[in-house]
C-alpha cells in the first residue's frame, strides 16, 4: 500500500513541475475520531489507511499538514494545493482511499490464504477537473504559456505579399518538424504584425522579408525577449527544440 501511495506522490509531483508549479502545498484529510458513524469502512482500515498517506508523505520528506475532521465519508486523502504566481492556492491533485466503491462493486482479490478479502481501492485525481487545471495554468503563466505548451509556437510574419511565398515555405519546413505555427498574411505593416503578435503572447515570431529570402534565413524575435538576429532553419530548429525539453 505504501509502495503504491509513493509512486502516486512521485508521479503527481513530476507532472506537476514539468508544467511548471514549483510551490505547493500539502493537506493530509482524516477523520474526525468523535464521530466514527459518520464514515464508511472498518475502523481498522481507516487506520491502515491513514498511517500509510502519513508514512509516505514523511518517506518523501513532504511537509504537510493534517486536517482532522476533514475526510470525506469514504476516506482519508492527501491533497496537493498548487501555489500560483500570485501567491494563490488550488487544490488539483488528490491521492484518497475509498471504502465505497470496493463495497458497492463487491471488488475482491484471492488472498494467500485462498479467501476472498476485499480490496482497498486508492483513488486518484492528479489534475482535477481538466477545464479548471488549465484556466489555473493560464492564470499561472499571464498567458504567457512555455514553448512546449503553447497551442501556436512560431507565428510567421512576411514583411509585404512579395514575401508571402517564402513565408510559406519557411512554415512547411517547421511543421514537417512538428512545429506548430502559423502565418499573418494581412496587408498590415510589420510594425503593426510584431505588435499584435508579441499582445496575443505567441512564444516565437520569425520575420521574412527580402534579405532574409536572399540569404535563406529568418530573422527570430522571442516574445518578451526582442531581436534574437538572424538564423538558418536548422539553427531556430535546433533553438526550439532546447528551449522544449
Amino acid at each position: 500500500m505504501n509502495k503504491e501511495i509513493l509512486k502516486l506522490l512521485d508521479f503527481t509531483k513530476n507532472m506537476l513541475q514539468n508544467f511548471g508549479f514549483q510551490d505547493y502545498k500539502v493537506y493530509l484529510s482524516t477523520r474526525d475520531p468523535k464521530q466514527p458513524n459518520k464514515y464508511m469502512g472498518s475502523e481498522e482500515n481507516w487506520n491502515l489507511a491513514q498511517k500509510a498517506l502519513a508514512e509516505s508523505l514523511q518517506k518523501r520528506k513532504i511537509s504537510y499538514r493534517e486536517m482532522p475532521g476533514e475526510a470525506v465519508f469514504y476516506g482519508p486523502k492527501i491533497d496537493i494545493n498548487i501555489v500560483d504566481a500570485s501567491d494563490r492556492e488550488w487544490q488539483c491533485s488528490t491521492i484518497q482511499f475509498d471504502f465505497n466503491m470496493p463495497k458497492r462493486f463487491n471488488i475482491t482479490y484471492m488472498g494467500a490464504d485462498g479467501q476472498e478479502h476485499e480490496v482497498l481501492m486508492i483513488h486518484r485525481a492528479l489534475l482535477g477537473a481538466i477545464e479548471r487545471f488549465f484556466a489555473i495554468l493560464i492564470e499561472h503563466y499571464e498567458g504567457n504559456l512555455p514553448v512546449w505548451l503553447a497551442p501556436t509556437q512560431v507565428k510567421i510574419l512576411p514583411i509585404n505579399d512579395n514575401y508571402t511565398s517564402y513565408a510559406q515555405t519557411v512554415l512547411r519546413k517547421l511543421q514537417a518538424h512538428g512545429i506548430r505555427c502559423d502565418i499573418d498574411t494581412s496587408a498590415s505593416t510589420i510594425s503593426h504584425k510584431i505588435r499584435e503578435t508579441e499582445l496575443q503572447k505567441f512564444p516565437y515570431m520569425l520575420i521574412c522579408g527580402e534579405r532574409e529570402a536572399k540569404t535563406k534565413k529568418i530573422s527570430v524575435r522571442r516574445h518578451k525577449v526582442g531581436n534574437m538576429g538572424q538564423l538558418t532553419i536548422h539553427e531556430f530548429l535546433r533553438e526550439i527544440r532546447k528551449e522544449c525539453n
